[in-house]
């Protein structure tokens, strides 16, 4: 079975990045890629320099004629078990049972996000629903933006849009009444609306938001809803090795990617607060680099020591 260099799991912006400069580094790399992108639903990147508004497919289809030009191997398989052998190789196992070596592995998975379950919810989500105000916030600026926050604090993303993007900004809780007085003042001192009222759910046409129905049979008209609900990793390889892990899940690294497991790297979503693709390309191609550096080493220290070895047979 042959021995790869590096084996990348994930073909999003920090997976392909790095692929990238691997690939021009004369590095065997396997890119595995299941598609299920956190920003899939989209209809445009943002906060990138030259890929303004480009949507996500296209710019997918850019990165992958890139990885042609180097060889770089892409496989759309999903990779459920990672182990270590050994000899220290990793092995990574899909989904028909097909392990593959490397020598080094990056988990380039990402986050998905948690979904509320509300009527109307997905046929609106990429539209005009949205989790980041940085990416998106723009589009709907001056206009009537809401958040939604059950179960988390969305306090701080009402002040943030309120404050930058629009002043007309309302809080739905959708039945949650337990917010500090302190809180509170705040928000009403920004002439936010807070509105505790259960959701029934979203009604637009199209994609395009008329309003939020309370229970009570209320419809408040907005624009666009911001939501906070928390994320999860796509997948638990890292915590399956062993890495370290932060309070809020995300797997803790180095200034080059590398987790506290020897030749395991993490980069993009999955190990940062900052969300964004142009940050998880550059964590890519930080890995990348490192790993480059590591196999480096390990090639001189392979051929020294079978330069030893070669000696001792001569002067046996």
């Amino acid at each position: 079975m042959d021995i790869l260099d590096c084996i990348i799991i994930g073909g999003g912006p920090a997976g392909l990045n790095a692929a990238v400069v691997l690939g021009r580094c004369r590095r065997s790399i396997l890119v595995f890629d299941t598609q299920e992108y956190r920003n899939r639903w989209s209809h445009g990147m943002h906060n990138y320099l030259t890929r303004d508004h480009i949507p996500p497919a296209e710019f997918l289809a850019i990165c992958h004629k890139e990885l042609e030009k180097y060889g770089v191997q892409l496989l759309r398989k999903r990779i459920v078990r990672s182990d270590r052998n050994a000899e220290g190789l990793f092995e990574s196992f899909d989904e028909e049972g097909n392990c593959y070596l490397s020598r080094k592995l990056l988990v380039a998975t990402g986050l998905s996000d948690n979904l509320p379950t509300l009527p109307g919810f997905e046929e609106h989500y990429g539209i005009s629903v949205h989790h980041c105000p940085y990416c998106d916030a723009w589009e709907w600026r001056d206009r009537r933006l809401a958040v939604y926050a059950k179960t988390k604090d969305g306090s701080e993303l009402c002040l943030a849009l309120q404050n930058t993007w629009s002043e007309d900004v309302t809080y739905f809780t959708d039945g949650n009444r337990r917010i500090k007085s302190s809180t509170r003042e705040y928000l009403e001192a920004s002439g936010i609306r807070i509105i505790t009222d259960a959701v029934e759910g979203l009604e637009g046409k199209e994609g395009m938001l008329r309003g939020v129905r309370l229970k009570n049979g209320t419809l408040v008209g907005i624009d666009a809803l911001f939501f906070v609900n928390g994320f999860t990793q796509q997948c638990n390889f890292a915590a399956a090795f062993g890495c370290d892990v932060g309070r809020k899940g995300a797997v803790i690294t180095n200034r080059s990617q590398q987790t506290n497991i020897t030749g395991l790297y993490v980069a993009g979503d999955a190990t940062r607060d900052m969300h964004f693709v142009v940050v998880a390309a550059a964590e890519g191609a930080k890995a990348a680099v490192n790993i480059n550096k590591e196999l480096i080493k390990e090639q001189a220290e392979r051929k020294r020591t079978a330069m030893k070895a070669d000696k001792g047979e001569m002067a046996a």
